[in-house]
């Protein structure tokens, strides 16, 4: 079958779209040879073109290597003006003669090598589905040129019946000029926030329950202060995303620590790699004050600690509420969390489930976790009005119409709609296999009004054959019991590997999957299953919502023989007996890279519908 001829046409039309409101200008040119310009205001699209498409050699099946070794078409996209603009580059079906059959996309690989960086051989199937094949997409500064070329071939990969058929597409690419206002400026407009100017180096929003909500990235954040210098803004999320030890025993330090490393984790196991474009939105060289301090005493910038993702210090927490009872702030969100910051030479502030102000030993109770960035100054706002039913959505992280995208495309923390009855709302936790999406209920399941509880097993390993994974692998997965539909069922892949390494308190989170901190050995100790449960330090495996009476939840993560991991209602870790006590579940599980979204936006009033393509 790779022998097969089949017949390419690769017709590149640009489209550029300048977005002005409702209104949409289309510039038209059709690829005949030599250079192709399109220019709208200050932006130029170049087509630099110098034969009839894509050369695909004997149009029939080869090597990745053969493959992005073709002839490319390449272009540029060359921002005459001063100011930055956002753009997408899509590549779209065009319409095709009604005698020819078009190819399928999963026939297909390509290659984007944008500024002399490929993107490696990609299947066209992991881009999204036509209208919604996205190439690439950011921002481009004034003054700025990006340089393309693009390859495209039929993959030796897969085999199929596809002789005599056809693929005909074309570039879009979709610039917005400005829109919206300057995240600081709307914040510091709204009558609603209470501003506080007397510290000359952060404009504090204070009060119970100021107008500073924002969706970014698949969570919830609060805005806590602009740095006037550079009208940055410091989010902190509004819950908990996960939960375990600030560092090792006896070490107060934040540089180098086990959340230092957590937060700014690049990897899927970490919060940074799972953020959505962070170079785009966040400051990647913030400073974060972590000197030790009084809890309403400004620190001394004395210790310094540059990082893209921190925490906040207990002296930014005591701010956000413009009296003493700093319970009534609206940073109180009633679970335990870590600040950023040493209480002495032995002790972490972190903030109890009162909202008051406490400290904890570094190596001691799991707490949880609120990370915190700031957000660069030309961030904008372009929807929402900063209540916690219609936050504030940020330009580049706000889209309308995701139909026919791939799940395994978009990022930790949206909502979907998934499964049945009062047990219908998932969240996307990562995509740790690197083909699909794993997920996890939004809360533990629940029988009505009251939550499912059930003993771990005999042992502290998880396994399809214990206690739990009895019921996570047959009763939840048995359509007569309520929780999955057979459309559900038919979107989980059937075995997914679970990491079961033991963390001990004050030991690294990064020990549940590897076997040390370093050089990324995946442990042994692990178990197939299809249905599983988070493991300790995974994102998503922290307390929300608790005010919609959250309960503790199992951890697939041993701490001793005896013991295993659990997420308590007070936000911080737990270690419960296997056999005797009985906790909420929460199942996990890797959804199929076939997978696409067939409607909402992924937040949690308008959560992800999907359908398997």
């Amino acid at each position: 079958m790779k022998n097969k001829k089949i017949i390419i046409i690769f017709s590149i039309v640009l489209i550029l779209v300048l977005v002005l409101g409702l209104t949409y200008a289309y510039f038209r040119t059709t690829l005949n040879g030599g250079d192709q310009i399109v220019k709208i205001d200050t932006l130029d699209l170049i087509l630099n073109e110098t034969s009839e498409g894509i050369n695909l050699d004997t149009a029939i099946g080869v090597s990745d290597s053969k493959g992005m070794s073709l002839t490319p078409s390449t272009f540029t996209l060359v921002n005459r003006g001063d100011k930055a603009v956002d753009y997408t580059i899509y590549l779209d079906d065009m319409e095709i003669d009604n005698t020819d059959t078009r190819i399928d996309d999963r026939y297909l690989k390509y290659n984007l090598n944008k500024n002399g960086t490929d993107s490696g051989a990609t299947l066209l199937t992991s881009i999204g589905a036509n209208p919604n094949r996205i190439l690439d997409s950011g921002t481009i500064e004034g003054g700025d040129t990006n340089t393309y070329s693009l390859n495209l071939w039929i993959t030796d990969e897969v085999d199929g019946n596809y002789s005599g058929q056809v693929f005909k597409g074309k570039l879009r690419v979709e610039v917005s000029q400005e829109k919206g206002e300057p995240v600081a400026d709307v914040l510091l407009a709204d009558s609603a926030n209470n501003i506080n100017t007397s510290d000359p180096d952060q404009t504090f929003i204070t009060g119970t329950d100021p107008n500073n909500y924002i969706w970014y990235s698949g969570k919830l954040w609060r805005a806590v202060s602009i740095d006037p210098d550079d009208n940055s803004v410091k989010l902190v999320t509004q819950w908990n995303i996960s939960a375990i030890s600030y560092n090792a025993e006896d070490n107060t330090a934040f540089d180098g620590s086990y959340m230092e490393e957590w937060l700014n984790d690049t990897s899927v196991d970490g919060f940074l790699g799972n953020l959505r474009e962070p170079e785009k939105f966040i400051k990647m060289d913030s400073e974060w004050n972590v000197t030790e301090t009084s809890a309403t005493t400004k620190p001394a910038e004395t210790t310094m600690v540059t990082a893209p993702v921190g925490l906040l210090n207990i002296y930014e927490y005591t701010m956000s509420y413009s009296g003493t009872d700093y319970s009534n702030g609206y940073l109180n969100n009633g679970i335990w969390w870590w600040c950023i910051n040493s209480y002495d030479l032995f002790n972490i502030w972190n903030v109890d489930a009162s909202g008051n102000s406490a400290n904890s030993l570094p190596s001691g109770r799991l707490r949880g976790v609120r990370p915190s960035i700031n957000l660069k100054s030309s961030v904008r706002i372009i929807d929402g009005d900063g209540t916690i039913d219609n936050p504030y959505r940020l330009n580049g992280d706000n889209e309308k119409d995701l139909s026919g995208t791939p799940l395994n495309t978009r990022y930790s923390g949206e909502y979907i709609s998934f499964g049945a009855g009062e047990n219908n709302l998932y969240r996307i936790v990562s995509h740790e296999n690197g083909t699909g999406t794993k997920i996890t209920s939004a809360e533990p399941l629940k029988k009505g009004v009251t939550f499912i509880e059930s003993a771990f097993g005999d042992t502290v390993t998880f396994s399809r054959d214990n206690t739990i994974g009895i019921f996570l692998n047959n009763d939840y997965t048995n359509t007569e019991n309520g929780y999955l539909t057979m459309e559900d069922i038919a979107m989980i892949e059937d075995s997914t590997t679970w990491y079961l390494g033991t963390v001990v308190d004050g030991a690294s989170y990064k020990l549940a999957k590897y076997t040390n901190t370093t050089d990324n050995i995946l442990t042994s100790s692990v178990t197939t299953a299809k249905v599983g449960l988070l493991r300790m330090g995974e994102l998503m495996a922290g307390q929300f919502n608790v005010d919609d009476n959250n309960t503790t939840y199992w951890i697939l993560t041993p701490s001793s023989s005896y013991h295993v991991r659990a997420a308590n209602l007070g936000g911080n870790g737990f270690s419960g007996f296997p056999s005797s006590n009985y906790l909420g579940i929460k199942p996990a599980f890797n959804l199929k890279q076939n997978v696409i979204i067939t409607g909402g936006d992924g937040t949690l009033q308008n959560p992800f519908t999907l359908s398997v393509n």
